[in-house]
């Protein structure tokens, strides 16, 4: 046994863990490595006392796949921390404004500082889609390789995608101050996502690559002026394939299927092509995706400025507003360029640092945890900065500085409690929470 998982083992031992009810884990993961068992076994019986420090020795220890791909996890758990705060700030301040580009809307901020705090928050959805599609193909290849049958895998995540259906009607779409079933949004988006990869899936990298590409940079000329809007089915249609409505009868939407489910695709591409790469080629990937980030952000500004093609809300001005104001509800292509570049930077910062021995401590140990459980750390999030305290005079009622606190406060809390799941999951592999 070498001496760095000695080392571990010290660490772990010295730490007072309390993975007494982990030995399971820890013996699954173990089997066939004896020597490391023993070690192990020690630690858990000496000193039984609950922490995360488990999670993080197997997030930093364990199989090969799980720790060159660390930085997905980071990446997701940076643009999830980032998405609660625009959730907090919309649940509790009167200044927030969002639905940028919904049936052409321009809504206006109080200032430049309410602009860019809503602003940040721009990287999240496509992040969030982008990564889903990865992780997605990532899990599926595994499984091939494992030998699972073709009808099992797309089974399987067709019940992945009707969960993400069931949880954002029973859940999300009631956070969100809706009725149930009346809310089509990001959750649902991804859900449905699922269900058409589960069958796309059996096509070409190339043919999927090539969809994908065409959707993100055509579907602004989509046009679906053939489905009745005065009616309620013909609504609902438009709002879940390629408008984003307010209007509710009786539904609401703002995450169109098109151009996300060219976003996803994209995800896929790229979870399929890492998919069997080294260690050393997946360090590689860090230059390639900073020139990338680069690039795109680069392509944006050009977009702004001609202003023409790839913008759904025109540049009405020269103001730092007038450039960064682009549609959200449906992405336009100058949206998906500034995300995508910032994306891309993002990752290429993980993957500078996802090999320091401290990578899964401090703040990016957080972002790691909040990565490796993002549907639980969505739908408890949403709930969690719904709290209100006893006699709070309404929706909004904190300035800025407050809710900053609450976000951190919030963010503490989810941490606590997203080690928590995530402890409860892997006591029960087989079980529902496979699919949350």
């Amino acid at each position: 046994m070498g001496s760095s998982r000695i080392t571990i083992a010290y660490h772990l031992f010295s730490s007072g863990l309390n993975v007494e009810y982990l030995m399971k884990d820890v013996f699954n993961w173990c089997q066939g490595q004896r020597a490391k068992a023993h070690v192990f076994a020690g630690c858990i019986l000496v000193k039984p006392q609950i922490t995360h420090h488990w999670l993080l020795f197997m997030a930093s220890t364990g199989s090969k796949s799980g720790s060159r791909l660390q930085f997905i996890d980071y990446t997701r758990g940076l643009i999830m921390a980032i998405m609660a705060w625009d959730h907090v700030s919309g649940f509790w301040n009167r200044f927030h404004q969002g639905g940028e580009g919904v049936q052409g809307a321009m809504r206006p901020f109080l200032n430049t500082t309410w602009f860019l705090v809503r602003f940040v928050s721009h990287y999240c959805a496509l992040t969030f889609i982008f990564l889903a599609g990865t992780v997605l193909a990532l899990s599926t290849i595994k499984r091939v390789s494992r030998g699972e049958s073709q009808l099992s895998i797309s089974g399987r995540m067709i019940i992945r995608g009707v969960v993400l259906l069931v949880a954002e009607v029973l859940l999300v779409s009631k956070a969100f101050g809706n009725t149930p079933w009346a809310y089509f949004g990001v959750i649902a988006c991804i859900g449905v996502s699922f269900i058409i990869l589960s069958v796309a899936r059996r096509l070409p990298n190339w043919v999927i690559l090539a969809l994908s590409l065409f959707i993100v940079f055509n579907h602004n000329f989509m046009n679906i002026d053939f489905i009745p809007n005065d009616v309620a089915w013909g609504h609902y249609l438009r709002v879940i394939l390629h408008e984003p409505n307010f209007e509710m009868r009786p539904w609401v939407g703002l995450y169109p299927i098109f151009p996300w489910i060219g976003v996803m695709g994209l995800g896929w591409i790229f979870g399929s092509t890492i998919s069997d790469y080294s260690p050393e080629q997946i360090r590689g990937l860090e230059q390639p995706l900073r020139k990338i980030g680069w690039a795109s952000i680069g392509l944006f500004i050009l977009v702004r400025g001609i202003n023409g093609y790839g913008n759904l809300l025109p540049r009405q001005g020269w103001s730092l507003v007038d450039w960064l104001y682009v549609s959200k509800y449906p992405p336009s292509q100058a949206f998906l360029l500034w995300t995508l570049g910032g994306m891309c930077l993002f990752m290429s910062y993980a993957l500078k640092h996802q090999d320091r021995a401290d990578f899964n401590e401090g703040l990016s140990g957080v972002l790691n945890q909040f990565g490796r459980t993002p549907l639980f750390f969505y739908l408890t999030h949403l709930w969690l900065y719904r709290l209100r305290l006893p006699g709070a005079p309404g929706l909004f009622y904190m300035p800025m500085t407050p809710t900053l606190g609450f976000w951190v406060l919030g963010l503490w809390a989810l941490y606590k409690l997203c080690v928590r799941y995530e402890v409860l999951k892997r006591r029960h592999p087989r079980s529902a929470l496979q699919y949350i």
